[in-house]
């Protein structure tokens, strides 16, 4: 199968496609014996990871964030790491400095916690907007350039960042520019009542490190993969009609961006190979459009008044923008 990979064709295959979604289903089940009850946004995060992007965790302390990139970094064979971001942070703290050695006399670089292959960004917000930009071009660029030398974090990359939706004092809030490099953004919320029983059962002792079931090299291979999906010119024309229509709503001041546009259809196809298939549907588009584009959103501020939102917002325009009949093999 390895060499049947390597040979890939330009367009991914149904195997392929198989293959990726086994990988999917794999990491997703690992995961969930950590975050009970959550399927969908482990689903998320996951498909995030196989289309390259990184994630915005809107959610309350204690729902399992961290839990999360920990339980997703051991699953997949690789290193994770938790920043706290508080407003001493100075960006050196996260991308690393560059030290003098007596013993050598050369000057070393020493890296910070980006370079993991999941990183966590404990409420972002804290951070002054300096040190929220270098973490956002590190995102962006995927490497590090510390007095005139570059280095790559590596492959698979992802930031988890988080922000606490209630308590906003001291916080230095995200400008747009900064949201819009977020692939996708979701909460993970309180687990229901059985999912809780099983938290509960299984905090009687200190969780054991979960057992890879992939590897980092297996990630990239899908990351690939992905990128080989068939998105058919009508799937293409339905996301772009979606993203128009957040410019045109009446309620908005600020619609999506053309990397709104890029993440939406990115994500949909990893989406799509998350579930076995070779090309994008209108649905996956459609179910992925409000976690990639919400965020993007800024609303006039007559409506915020009025208690619109921007799920809101989005779910008319995709009842009102009208999805191609076919499948998106065409």
């Amino acid at each position: 199968m390895t060499e049947q990979l390597q040979a890939a064709p330009t367009v991914i295959t149904p195997e392929q496609a198989q293959w990726v979604s086994q990988v999917f289903s794999t990491t997703a089940d690992a995961v969930e014996q950590v975050i009970h009850g959550k399927r969908r946004v482990v689903e998320l995060v996951i498909a995030c990871v196989l289309a390259d992007g990184h994630v915005l965790l809107e959610d309350v302390p204690g729902t399992g964030k961290t839990a999360l990139a920990r339980a997703l970094g051991e699953v997949i064979q690789g290193t994770s790491s938790r920043v706290q971001f508080t407003p001493d942070l100075l960006p050196g703290d996260i991308t690393g400095v560059t030290v003098f050695d007596q013993k050598t006399g050369a000057f070393e670089f020493h890296p910070g916690p980006i370079f993991a292959n999941v990183v966590l960004a404990d409420e972002i917000n804290r951070a002054s907007p300096k040190t929220q930009s270098a973490l956002l071009e590190v995102m962006e660029e995927g490497r590090v350039t510390v007095d005139g030398t570059s280095h790559d974090v590596g492959s698979p990359f992802l930031v988890i960042a988080t922000q606490n939706p209630v308590e906003q004092a001291g916080t230095y809030r995200l400008p747009e520019a900064q949201l819009d490099r977020f692939m996708a953004k979701t909460s993970i919320g309180y687990p229901d009542e059985a999912a809780m029983v099983r938290i509960l059962q299984g905090d009687r002792r200190t969780r054991a490190p979960l057992a890879p079931v992939v590897t980092t090299a297996m990630i990239t291979q899908a990351q690939d993969l992905v990128t080989r999906v068939h998105v058919s010119p009508l799937v293409a024309d339905y996301a772009v009609r979606i993203v128009e229509a957040t410019r045109r709503a009446s309620e908005v001041r600020l619609g999506a961006s053309v990397r709104g546009a890029l993440a939406l259809v990115r994500l949909a196809s990893a989406w799509a190979t998350a579930h076995g298939r070779h090309y994008v549907t209108p649905d996956d588009v459609r179910d992925l459009a409000l976690p990639v584009l919400a965020h993007r959103l800024v609303l006039e501020p007559e409506a915020e008044f009025d208690g619109v939102t921007a799920g809101q917002v989005l779910g008319q325009i995709l009842l009102d923008v009208a999805a191609p009949r076919e499948n998106g093999t065409a």
